[in-house]
């Protein structure tokens, strides 16, 4: 019922009506193509609605999931998506779960994400039975898993070798994580709703796991429209480069398998080093790092990676302090490292054991990848970094969604293995949540949607976001009710360029709508404090940014880190319609809009109220716990959402 009145609010047709097919002529903006077979959904909106969903979710075939004890399979996975409850590490002597978790609200869909390197060798040093299973090496990896996550991923990920225990050319282990894969596309299957009611969607996924020099990331999701995927996913070792990964795509799966299609998305920029994650596609160094980009390169680029992950539980990439960046808002969820080789370094008092050459690097934050894009397209005619935006959760436990603050339950991975106490390292976060605007909630919609960059990313609540530009859009559009109907009649949505200016338009106008997130009856959602919008440009061969309080602002909202209470007030809605008063029609520009909450606790000071730590009283803070006390703590956070940009090309 939350939902229905949001989307009302926001002016969209809530009516469900079934559709005897998918008309193309009754959508607006370019149609979506069908490719799969299935009930018409009895719910489908011309007008399109918001599913919130995670784009990003480890399970027990994840090698460093696996180095965590995590035994969650992907349809346990599945099953939590849609609402039910699972257990979790730690597990008693028969193998039963020690805790559990369960989503308040079910997501509306879900790509599973393994890492397409090691399935094989995992199930082999899982099973003594098959062949390779036998060998020293996996007799060592079932003795002590934790131990052996070490070498794994220092053979595969950095050597791109591997073990004599896969065979020649590696067959044995390929032939394993075809099985492992074959299971991935079944399990997905089985969750996907095909029925008119298409109450979620699954999606065929991976990750590609490439790493450079001391772990500096440049890891992507690939997520496959359909049900044609290759027989197996192309990874790491097969393919050394972005650009390599997505010619490999392109052969395997666009050209090899009829209805195949696919996209990646990029995410933890934040631990690509000096921004080796916005450089050139065709890196594989670091000594990579300034070679040119091309107009092929960048088209291929916007074909295949047309989404960026913001955030995830290992820390936020929208925007870094310092330079030309003074926007406060930046401080949000930031790890104090750059890259893979920053993770377990940080003290237990708090104080940084790092050199200056692992410090945060704002060349690897999204604002700035958005900026440098404009610099590209100037110089070749292309924009290879034109992304949308999401977010996800990055879980390694198989708990997609579970990203509540107060219901923070670690994400393993690279994170703390504790099961008392705080259940993760004090930088990371519970992740966030992609949100793609659609018709209706089957997979070619939602694709569709991730494609047209129709999408936004959460830092893990649900408020429902609107962005449109357009030329003419009447200072009264958030008062008509007709928001979403006007804001695609005059104009595009959030991932979509503005057309061309027509005859006496001064400059483009931009209405952005917020619905605070409703919540639960016991865990209601926290009203809204403002809405911005940031632009960024190019004036004289330089990227500039500058962020604009569009609407709601400073309201003094604030919350009692000692009982987590909140006090002050906020807004329920919040619209506005904006024209930019620095409009040069020769400057190529970007805008998005964010939407902050009002400040609440963050999850670790959740746990330590909860626990009664007092940080004045040695004798409350037991074991787990020390890190409420510690001086890198944060305990307040401001929950967030990012919209996809729209583009302004001259």
């Amino acid at each position: 019922m939350n939902r229905i009145f949001a989307l009302t609010v926001l002016g969209l047709s809530v009516t469900a009506v079934a559709l005897p097919g998918r008309a193309a002529s009754a959508e607006p903006g370019p149609p979506y193509e069908v490719t799969e077979e299935r009930e018409a959904c009895a719910d489908h909106d011309p007008l399109r609605r918001p599913f919130f969903g995670d784009t990003h979710v480890h399970t027990v075939y994840s090698f460093d999931a696996n180095s965590q004890d995590t035994r969650n399979t992907p349809r346990d996975a599945y099953r939590l998506a849609q609402g039910e409850k699972i257990g979790l590490q730690p597990y008693d002597a028969e193998g039963n779960a020690l805790r559990s978790a369960q989503l308040r609200r079910p997501l509306d869909f879900t790509a599973l994400t393994d890492h397409a390197e090691l399935l094989g060798e995992i199930r082999i040093c899982r099973n003594e039975e098959l062949p390779g299973g036998d060998s020293d090496f996996c007799w060592t990896y079932r003795l002590n898993p934790v131990n052996g996550f070490g070498p794994l991923a220092f053979r595969n990920l950095l050597l791109r070798d591997r073990f004599q225990f896969c065979g020649e050319n590696g067959e044995l282990c390929l032939k394993e994580a075809m099985v492992v894969w074959r299971d991935i596309q079944a399990a997905a299957e089985e969750a996907y709703d095909r029925s008119s009611e298409c109450s979620f969607t699954s999606f065929v996924g991976y990750e590609w796991t490439a790493s450079a020099g001391n772990g500096v990331n440049l890891h992507r999701n690939v997520i496959f429209r359909n049900d044609r995927v290759p027989s197996l996913p192309p990874s790491w070792v097969e393919t050394p480069s972005a650009y390599a990964l997505w010619q490999h795509l392109q052969r395997g799966c666009i050209d090899g398998v009829e209805g195949c299609d696919a996209l990646t998305i990029p995410h933890n920029s934040n631990l690509s080093g000096p921004g080796l994650m916005f450089a050139s596609a065709k890196v594989r160094s670091l000594d990579d790092l300034d070679m040119p980009v091309d107009k092929e390169e960048a088209t291929l680029r916007q074909r295949w990676e047309p989404l960026v992950e913001i955030m995830q539980h290992k820390g936020d990439s929208e925007c870094l302090l310092g330079g030309d960046t003074s926007d406060e808002a930046c401080g949000f969820e930031k790890l104090p490292y750059n890259s893979f080789a920053g993770v377990g370094r940080i003290a237990a008092d708090g104080g940084l054991v790092l050199g200056p050459s692992l410090a945060p690097d704002q060349r690897g934050m999204v604002r700035d990848a958005l900026k440098k894009g404009l610099l590209i397209q100037e110089a070749v005619g292309a924009n290879s970094l034109k992304y949308g935006i999401v977010a996800s959760t990055d879980t390694h436990l198989g708990t997609p969604g579970l990203a509540e603050e107060d219901g923070a339950k670690g994400h393993g991975g690279a994170g703390a293995r504790n099961t008392q106490g705080l259940p993760d390292d004090l930088e990371f976060n519970p992740g966030g949540l992609a949100v793609i605007w659609a018709e209706e909630n089957s997979r070619d919609a939602i694709f569709a949607g991730m494609q047209r960059r129709e999408a936004y990313g959460t830092s893990g609540t649900r408020p429902v976001v609107r962005f449109f530009g357009g030329w003419d859009y009447g200072a009264d559009l958030c008062e008509t009710g007709d928001l979403a109907a006007a804001g695609y009649a005059g104009g595009v949505p959030m991932g979509g360029d503005l057309t061309a200016a027509p005859k006496g338009a001064e400059a483009p106008h931009f209405v952005v709508s917020a619905l605070q997130d409703p919540g639960t009856p016991s865990a209601p959602g926290t009203p809204l404090q403002r809405v911005q919008v940031v632009k960024g440009w190019v004036e004289d061969g330089k990227a500039q940014e500058k962020v604009y309080d569009v609407a709601g602002g400073d309201n003094g909202a604030s919350v009692d880190t000692k009982t987590c209470e909140r006090s002050g007030q906020g807004s329920g809605s919040l619209c506005a319609v904006w024209q930019d008063p620095e409009f040069d029609a020769g400057q190529g520009a970007f805008y998005y809009a964010r939407v902050l909450e009002n400040p609440t606790c963050r999850w670790s000071q959740q746990i330590c109220v909860d626990s009664g730590v007092s940080c004045d009283d040695p004798s409350t803070i037991t074991a787990g716990l020390e890190g409420c006390c510690s001086p890198a703590h944060i305990p307040v956070v401001q929950e967030r959402a990012w919209t996809s940009p729209i583009w302004y090309t001259p």
